[in-house]
């Protein structure tokens, strides 16, 4: 591994280190988006560090997947607030907290309507696709009233005025 500084931008971005969407363009049954005005950078990716370190950033109402998967991630909250679905709590997040996320933990962050969200992620370099709840998984969460104030459908903002 050769040394490398990347200094910061005030940005939130690093010199030689690409912003790319979050993930592929995907839809839920109703046609909404599973997540929305998201970035990632990954900013440590060397195999002889066995994990990678990446920064997230979401702008004013986005939000990430509601997923879990086998692996563990770290969190960081790096700059802004939201909130945080963790297993069946919804937490109130904001810039310097930890956030630990145990595998097969359901999980998904938001900004808040005013303010971008962004925080740093380190996970396994190796790890698993994550998986999306089923419809039944998803009706048994709405059933908890803070989790399902949390989960309400957000709007479509391709059929949105």
């Amino acid at each position: 591994m050769d040394p490398i500084i990347r200094p910061a931008n005030p940005d939130f971005r690093w010199d030689g280190v690409g912003v790319h969407p979050y993930k592929e363009d995907q839809l839920d049954a109703e046609g909404r988006p599973i997540f929305r005005a998201i970035t990632r950078q990954t900013l440590f990716s060397e195999p002889v560090l066995g994990c990678e370190l990446r920064y997230f950033e979401m702008a004013a109402g986005g939000y990430s997947t509601l997923e879990r998967h086998e692996h563990a991630h770290a969190v960081m909250i790096f700059r802004g607030h939201g909130k945080c679905l963790l297993g069946g709590e919804v937490r109130d997040v904001g810039a310097n907290d930890l956030v630990t996320i145990p595998a097969w933990t359901w999980h998904q962050f938001r900004a808040e309507a005013d303010v971008p969200l962004g925080f740093l992620c380190m996970v396994n370099a190796q790890r698993d696709k994550p998986q999306l709840p089923t419809a039944d998984e998803l009706a048994t969460m709405q059933t908890d009233p803070a989790l399902a104030a949390f989960l309400a459908p957000l709007p479509n903002p391709a059929t949105s005025p």
